[in-house]
């Protein structure tokens, strides 16, 4: 018997945001995550457009991971009518919840000072959805464990294999009619200071396969010294050090890596500030699951201990007034949002500020508009000159490079019949569509947003 599954890639195709990959069966239909769109304006845009697919016809969501690039979505999903079951493991399911509220918490703010500033084009500036959406969505949260298959109906089932990333990531092995569906999520990598190695999958009839570093290997170079050297710099120039940082797994990486250093003496005493509600959050979620990680709990109270913790935007203002040497690791990652754009208006202009970028910026962000040299960035309506020193460590990123990638497929034992190259840049995505040709001789495909695929194929 021939069976048809449509797959309807909705997000994350030419782009390393939105992602949201719809399985269209004949029993059920099935979305992998359900992310916002980041960066480029024609991309934000279409956060506001409801999907080419009913969301009230979507039975159950899998989340590969938290990020608010898989997950920051669902809210306006379940606005839209999705009525279905969320799933993902334990911790994923908690840094879901903290990014979500984070992500509708600065979307009712923002809308509230365009409005009161008057910088909006639109007639009021609205949320794209509020803390009460978000209230409904995490009523349709279902935790599973990592390894066991669970039914979704008598000829479909899943499982979540770990994934290393951050904390909690899996990727997800469908079995749809015999047939074995493999989404990779984000790939974390096999040496990593909080995270146990990524497993990888034994069998794909049809790989998704994630691509952010397809074109490129993670540099040699020793975060440690970097991290110590540019610290050492900004107190020479009696100036203040502003990271950027996602608040999940880099902020914590962040912390791990200072707090190390402090203890070994390598860096000098210098005032740290973690100014991250959201991260705060995230640091208590490793405190809840500590056998997803490689920490102690000795190890963590005193990475607490060293840091000057932020709570409320008050101390935000004081710290912003503090006119001595200092570190500021503040989300976003991407400069998109967040607490770090407040501390950017008012020091991006001055010489003694440096800028210290941690991870990967995303075509349209501010964060990539610093990476590329811009002279000035727009935050809050207003222009802001960049006279700070821009720094950057390209080494702590939480995504597997090329060569990552391309070991963690050797595994499958048979010749996929398809690999969808998902999640990267078009640049990405071409040079490791040619690597996998070149290492497996397998057929890809580079979906673009809005393309639906039909695969037809009868059982084993």
């Amino acid at each position: 018997m021939e069976h048809k599954v449509k797959i309807h890639f909705l997000g994350a195709s030419g782009t390393v945001t939105g992602s949201k990959f719809l399985l269209e069966t004949p029993e059920k239909n099935i979305l992998i995550d359900c992310g916002l769109f980041q960066g480029l304006k024609e991309l934000r845009e279409l956060n506001w457009q409801r999907l080419p697919f009913p969301a009230e016809k979507i039975d159950v969501i899998l989340l590969t991971h938290g990020h608010l690039d898989h997950t920051g979505y669902l809210p306006k999903l379940v606005a839209e009518g999705f009525m279905g079951i969320i799933r993902g493991t334990p911790p994923t399911l908690a840094i879901a919840e903290i990014i979500m509220t984070d992500s509708a918490k600065i979307q009712e703010e923002d809308a509230e000072r365009a409005n009161a500033e008057d910088y909006t084009v639109h007639s009021p500036a609205l949320p794209l959805y509020t803390l009460k959406d978000v209230e409904k969505t995490l009523k349709l949260f279902k935790s599973d464990n990592l390894e066991e298959w669970y039914e979704i109906t008598e000829n479909i089932k899943f499982r979540f294999k770990k994934n290393g990333h951050i904390l909690g990531a899996t990727f997800i092995e469908l079995d749809i009619f015999g047939k074995i569906f493999v989404f990779s999520g984000d790939i974390g990598r096999e040496e990593d200071l909080l995270l146990a190695p990524p497993d990888r999958p034994k069998w794909a009839d049809y790989l998704f396969l994630e691509s952010t570093y397809g074109d490129r290997l993670h540099p040699e170079e020793d975060a440690d010294e970097l991290l110590t050297r540019t610290i050492k710099r900004s107190l020479d120039n009696n100036g203040t050090l502003i990271i950027p940082s996602f608040a999940v797994e880099r902020l914590q990486t962040l912390m791990y890596r200072l707090w190390k250093l402090h203890d070994q003496n390598k860096i000098p005493a210098i005032p740290v500030f973690i100014d991250s509600p959201m991260g705060n959050a995230v640091y208590q979620v490793f405190e809840r699951f500590h056998g997803w990680h490689k920490l102690s709990p000795a190890e963590l109270k005193a990475m607490k201990n060293y840091f000057n913790i932020i709570t409320s935007y008050k101390d935000t203002w004081k710290t912003v007034d503090d006119h001595r040497s200092k570190v500021v690791i503040a989300g976003s990652g991407m400069v998109t949002g967040g607490r770090v754009l407040t501390y950017l208006r008012y020091y991006l202009e001055k010489k003694e500020t440096t800028v210290l970028l941690v991870g990967f910026q995303a075509e349209g962000t501010r964060g990539r508009q610093l990476q590329e040299g811009t002279h000035e960035i727009k935050i809050f309506g207003k222009y802001c000159p960049v006279n700070a020193t821009l720094e950057q460590i390209n080494s702590l990123s939480a995504h597997a490079d090329q060569k990552g990638l391309i070991n963690w497929i050797s595994d499958i034992k048979n010749i996929p019949e398809t690999v969808f190259l998902i999640h990267g840049e078009n640049t990405a995505r071409n040079t490791l569509r040619v690597k996998i040709k070149d290492v497996y001789g397998w057929n890809t495909h580079l979906p673009q947003i809005r393309e639906t695929v039909e695969l037809h194929f009868g059982n084993k």
